[in-house]
């Protein structure tokens, strides 16, 4: 027996006072403790055991589960002795079996009808018709970001790299970035928060003043230990129109769901002009 099952052994001769009588067939499972006609077995503990738990923090875990487990049972069984109107609960649990037997069949009719399949041509006719949903709730910039200790070399040459958008600063600076930059952010392809951009610089007055990369493209900050610098390519101010391309992904998960909503609609229709038709509904 290895060592969880040793443990188990050990829990079931401590916790177990007492057992049933009466013979009850586990299923080729070992029970551990016992409430009324309620069993825990090792097999459950052993599903909820935390991997690499070992030692005195094992049987902690199994002491604390076994406990909880009997206390939610013992309660369970105070709250069923007190609860008068099992007709209500029956009803209740009638209509959560109904709405989730109803649920799961329309996610995987959905699923096999549907599907998740959105074309760019649909996406970019929603952007065009709803333009005003996707507005920038913040200022957004494009460009890149280096941190540079005060001790690399060619750090002047770097000063003047940053600012260029050319292909050759641009190269230029990947091959210095790789032995020398502690952090080095090339996002011309995608829109940064300039609030997240700012807070990677030691003033705190930019932290506050996002607008201030609309009018400073180029940023160089020093402390004692280190160079900053931020080139804005582009900068979308708070308000502004956001590009297709940062809202597609928003834009897709919304034509899923009115998809989605369309075809249940329309599976309800023709499930109540069905059964108006065979006389299925009778109104009184």
């Amino acid at each position: 027996m290895n060592y969880t099952g040793n443990l188990i052994f050990i829990m079931v001769l401590s916790l177990l006072v007492g057992g049933c009588n009466s013979v009850v067939d586990h299923g080729g499972r070992h029970p551990l403790v016992q409430v009324d006609k309620d069993f825990l077995y090792q097999e459950d503990l052993r599903l909820v055991m935390p991997v690499g738990l070992h030692g005195e923090d094992s049987i902690r875990f199994a002491q604390k589960y076994i406990r909880n487990w009997v206390e939610d049972a013992l309660l369970f069984r105070k709250a069923e002795g007190n609860v008068p109107d099992n007709a209500k609960i029956e009803e209740l649990v009638n209509a959560y079996r109904r709405t989730l037997i109803t649920h799961l069949f329309q996610d995987e009719l959905v699923r096999q009808q549907v599907g998740e399949e959105i074309t760019e041509v649909e996406i970019e006719d929603y952007y065009n018709k709803n333009s005003n949903l996707f507005r920038a709730e913040h200022p957004y910039v494009q460009g890149l970001f280096l941190k540079i200790p005060l001790t690399a070399s060619r750090l002047p040459q770097v000063c003047i790299w940053y600012k260029k958008n050319t292909q050759d600063a641009l190269d230029k600076l990947e091959k210095f970035c790789i032995g020398n930059a502690v952090s080095y952010d090339y996002f011309y392809d995608r829109w940064q928060s300039a609030t997240d951009i700012l807070s990677r610089f030691p003033l705190k007055e930019l932290d506050v003043n996002p607008d201030y990369l609309d009018h400073n493209r180029n940023v160089e900050v020093r402390d004692t230990a280190f160079c900053y610098l931020l080139h804005v390519e582009k900068y979308l101010s708070k308000g502004e129109l956001l590009p297709l391309e940062f809202a597609k992904n928003e834009i897709k998960e919304i034509l899923i769901n009115l998809k989605r909503v369309d075809f249940i609609n329309r599976m309800k229709n023709d499930l109540y002009d069905d059964a108006s038709e065979n006389k299925d509904i009778i109104y009184y």
